[in-house]
């Protein structure tokens, strides 16, 4: 089969994106997700677009997947799946605090927060981890382009180090996957 241009120039981006993936960082945020889920705590996710749509994708996976049929899964939200919540919180306090305010009413400390953004520049995502902080949750984020605002002040991200907005969201979900498996291999 022959590939379009656009097609091969797309899957070898991608294939040199994952190659050059911080299998540190990964295994960080694997450790953060399982510590979560071990201490009964909370995890949250967020993002804007394709982010939002992987944060559910996400969400699902650790909340039935995860634990192989031997185990329940995580208390995970994806902060974008409620549409009422999401227009109220729009409409009356600003689209810049639809992720915050949630925080504000559902977080604890030692909950998780990872926060999905192609440009890390989002402002309702930069509320979401100053939010996040100020309750003593752990902030992660996995970012593309430069990471931008939010790479520096979240407690530990992973960079996706392309200038593609399509790639960042495809590596959120693989993140993601890549994450769950490690998690997995551990449930017995």
């Amino acid at each position: 089969m022959i590939l379009s241009k656009e097609t091969q120039s797309y899957t070898t981006n991608l294939t040199k994106v994952i190659n050059s993936l911080d299998d540190k960082k990964i295994g960080l945020l694997s450790k953060k997700i399982e510590q979560v889920w071990n201490n009964k705590k909370s995890l949250f996710i967020c993002g804007n677009g394709g982010s939002a749509g992987n944060a559910m994708h996400i969400a699902n996976d650790l909340i039935y997947g995860i634990g192989n049929g031997k185990k329940p899964g995580i208390n995970v939200e994806a902060l974008t799946s409620n549409s009422s919540v999401l227009t109220c919180l729009a409409n009356d306090t600003g689209y810049e605090n639809i992720f915050s305010k949630q925080i504000l009413a559902k977080g604890k400390k030692n909950d998780l927060l990872i926060c999905l953004s192609g440009s890390g520049n989002s402002k309702n995502i930069i509320n979401a981890i100053k939010q996040a902080k100020k309750l003593k949750l752990f902030t992660f984020g996995i970012f593309g382009f430069t990471g931008g605002a939010a790479s520096k002040i979240v407690d530990e991200y992973i960079h996706i180090n392309i200038n593609d907005m399509q790639i960042s969201e495809d590596m959120q979900l693989i993140i993601g996957h890549m994450c769950m498996r490690n998690i997995m291999s551990k449930v017995k």
